[in-house]
């Protein structure tokens, strides 16, 4: 059996993922993702189980890689890089891993925020140049964070914003009524009220085609002057060139992302020379504890599907596993 294991991640940090793994006794391919659609193309054909990142993985690809494919395992909860229609229309079971790293991606939204609101990189800054160089801050007690996207993200990102002795409101479709009260969350009506009310505007929504561009000239209009917005989530739900100028006119005061709409980024990308932009090269997830988490599942999903056994999670359950060991 060959397997093709692409997430950099899962290669880089060493934890017991790599021992399940080769316990397996299969034939593992690596290869250095994200992947574009033409290198995940030349890799497939051949491999019977595929442990994914972020690739592009397309009807094209998946018409490649049938029949050998037989399970495709995402390490991570995003599937928006999938063509899941077409995993399912050709009878791929499409794993994944939810619940393995909503802590560290919530901790990372609170770097990016501090960062922006304690002007940490130009007092970093300043300092490694022998200067001392000082701007005044912001104190995150009593602001308002607006949360879109209430799930196991969120939820994480509500709970340090209620110890920070932040006020919360959230917009959700499926709002957690007795989460909202333990902590105190604001239940928002409608995506307006929360651009409305909100200092910060924390993403933590997936990426669908409501949410694509969410964050546009339109809505931004909506916000506070000098919002600043967050995003842990995915680059596309933000226009980049609506934000741009948002920026630059002050509209937006800042934002902290550590996803863009391209990854990786054009040396020329607007988002990367702005003074009030702190972009991270999508490492949210990434830490030793969650990164062995998250292989793990990965593992453990993969081995049970080939083996014909439920999976721990399965994005499209109305396709049948089978055993293909």
């Amino acid at each position: 059996m060959k397997i093709l294991l692409t997430t950099t991640s899962f290669q880089d940090t060493p934890g017991a993922h790599h021992d399940l793994l080769a316990q397996t006794g299969w034939e593992i391919i690596t290869a250095r993702g994200p992947l574009n659609e033409a290198d995940t193309l030349a890799l497939v054909g051949d491999v019977d189980g595929y442990i994914c990142g972020d690739d592009a993985i397309t009807r094209k690809v998946l018409e490649k890689a049938r029949p050998k494919l037989k399970v495709l395992s995402k390490y991570g909860i995003g599937v928006d890089k999938i063509d899941v229609k077409s995993c399912t229309e050709s009878g791929i079971p499409l794993l994944f891993t939810p619940g393995v790293n909503h802590t560290t991606v919530a901790e990372h939204n609170f770097l990016l925020l501090l960062a922006l609101e304690k002007n940490f990189l130009f007092h970093t800054d300043s300092t490694r140049s022998g200067g001392w160089k000082r701007k005044t801050g912001h104190e995150l007690l009593e602001k308002t964070i607006g949360i879109i996207g209430l799930g196991r993200i969120g939820k994480e990102v509500a709970i340090r914003s209620h110890a920070f002795g932040m006020k919360v409101i959230a917009f959700d479709h499926h709002f957690d009524e007795a989460f909202g009260k333990q902590y105190g969350v604001k239940k928002a009506a409608s995506l307006d009220e929360v651009f409305a009310a909100s200092d910060y505007l924390s993403l933590h929504t997936n990426l669908t085609p409501e949410t694509r561009d969410l964050i546009c000239a339109k809505n931004i209009a909506k916000m506070k002057k000098g919002v600043l917005i967050l995003n842990c989530a995915r680059g596309e739900i933000v226009n980049t060139n609506d934000l741009v100028a948002a920026l630059k006119s002050g509209q937006v005061g800042g934002y902290g992302t550590d996803v863009l709409d391209q990854e990786p980024p054009p040396a020329d990308h607007p988002l990367l020379k702005l003074p009030n932009v702190i972009v991270t090269p999508h490492v949210g997830s990434r830490t030793y504890e969650s990164v062995v988490r998250q292989a793990t599942t990965a593992v453990k999903n993969l081995i049970l599907a080939m083996n014909g056994e439920k999976p721990i999670a399965q994005v499209n359950p109305e396709v049948p596993v089978k055993k293909a060991v």
